[in-house]
């Protein structure tokens, strides 16, 4: 099969699955996993982006029952950037708690975790980072800004966007201009990165093609009121008030003189919550750590470049452990290591519930889970944050 392809056919979509797709069941008995679906919905025409012998990866393209809750998108670049556009701003919450709870059933978690979503109630204009594809038009000969689609290598241009700060669009509008009245050509460029401070100073540029990536200037933001810098093109969180809720959230499990963050970055999580503590700070990216010295500057804390699975000697009894590791999840030495040494609690933010799920399951030999609470730092789209604080059962 030539992909893609259009096929006509009739499917009832059964509901929306951990990662945002819906799935539904083709005639021949085989799995369909779509965007652009909702629970309930009628599609008879979907486009084919991947097939394998057990199921098929599509978007739905024509209806003939649409979900109630089925909503017009903002953006017309919506299933490139937040496929989620499609849903009431309530159905979102309440799909992004159905899917967390489902996680930890397929995880053999406990039944009676709090699965809720909390949020700031914005759900557009959020992000303070966004990199975008450049596009060529042959029709209008013009540079515009684009994104790549959804499980393709094309890309779909992008007149106007909605998720980030409007700073950063305003900024990249006029990048595009200034390439356009110049003559430049589109072939030799990457993308475009931009990202913007809370006050709305932007930094970033654009990335060329067979180049280092460019030296952008740092910003700096306020987080529950300490200041914090960071490198445009570095690791820091997207959504910074949704961000200080869950920090706020964090903060009263914080209950023993030393702390251990692991996977710190640039130091967010353990100088907000426990600055006053006996604090240690493991990151293991050069540009990261370089940023988490400076954010060190001035308190007690003490900045480790390493790997966290390899930083397992700073792990003791009587200690606080913050992970908020990547998409991956902990490595199984860390979480072996964690089990044989019994520090007091773990505090567990992650990025991908399904991998903090696995890991936490193992940690249930010894511990048990104290506190629950998802929030929702990605706003229209189908990523979800989760917060688990764990005590061990010899401390409980």
């Amino acid at each position: 099969m030539k992909l893609p392809q259009l096929i006509n056919e009739t499917i009832k979509i059964d509901q929306l699955i951990p990662g945002g797709q819906a799935i539904a069941t083709a005639a021949d008995g085989k799995k369909i996993f779509l965007w652009n679906a909702l629970p309930g919905e009628v599609v008879t025409e979907f486009l084919v982006t991947k097939s394998k012998s057990h199921y098929t990866e599509a978007t739905a393209m024509k209806f003939a029952q649409a979900s109630p809750l089925r909503v017009k998108p903002h953006d017309e670049c919506y299933l490139a950037t937040s496929p989620w556009q499609i849903l009431d701003e309530k159905s979102e919450n309440t799909a992004k708690s159905e899917l967390l709870a489902e996680i930890y059933r397929q995880h053999n978690l406990p039944d009676n975790l709090n699965t809720a979503f909390q949020g700031d109630g914005k759900f557009y204009a959020y992000r303070n980072k966004m990199e975008y594809a450049l596009y060529y038009d042959h029709e209008d000969g013009q540079i515009h800004l684009a994104f790549h689609q959804r499980s393709s290598h094309r890309k779909v241009r992008a007149d106007s966007s909605s998720l980030e700060m409007p700073a950063i669009f305003q900024r990249a509008t006029k990048i595009i201009n200034e390439l356009n009245q110049t003559g430049a050509d589109a072939r030799d460029y990457q993308s475009l990165l931009l990202r913007a401070s809370q006050t709305g100073t932007v930094s970033g540029g654009l990335y060329r093609n067979h180049q280092p990536h460019p030296n952008f200037s740092n910003l700096s933001d306020e987080i529950l009121g300490r200041k914090y810098t960071y490198s445009p093109n570095g690791f820091f969180q997207i959504n910074l008030p949704v961000y200080e809720m869950a920090l706020m959230e964090i903060q009263p499990w914080i209950q023993t003189e030393q702390v251990l963050d692991l996977y710190a970055g640039v130091g967010t999580i353990g100088l907000s919550v426990a600055r006053e503590q006996e604090l240690t700070l493991v990151e293991s990216n050069a540009a990261a750590y370089r940023e988490l010295v400076t954010n060190c500057q001035g308190t007690t804390a003490q900045p480790v470049l390493a790997k966290s699975e390899e930083a397992l000697d700073y792990i003791k009894p009587n200690q606080t452990v913050i992970l908020d590791p990547p998409r991956s999840g902990c490595d199984a030495k860390l979480i072996t290591r964690l089990q044989e040494t019994m520090p007091t609690r773990i505090i567990y933010l992650s990025c991908n519930p399904a991998t903090q799920a696995r890991d936490v399951k193992t940690l249930l030999k010894s511990y048990q889970i104290i506190h629950s609470s998802g929030f929702n730092f990605f706003p229209r789209t189908p990523h979800l944050e989760n917060l688990i604080v764990l005590e061990h059962k010899a401390w409980a």
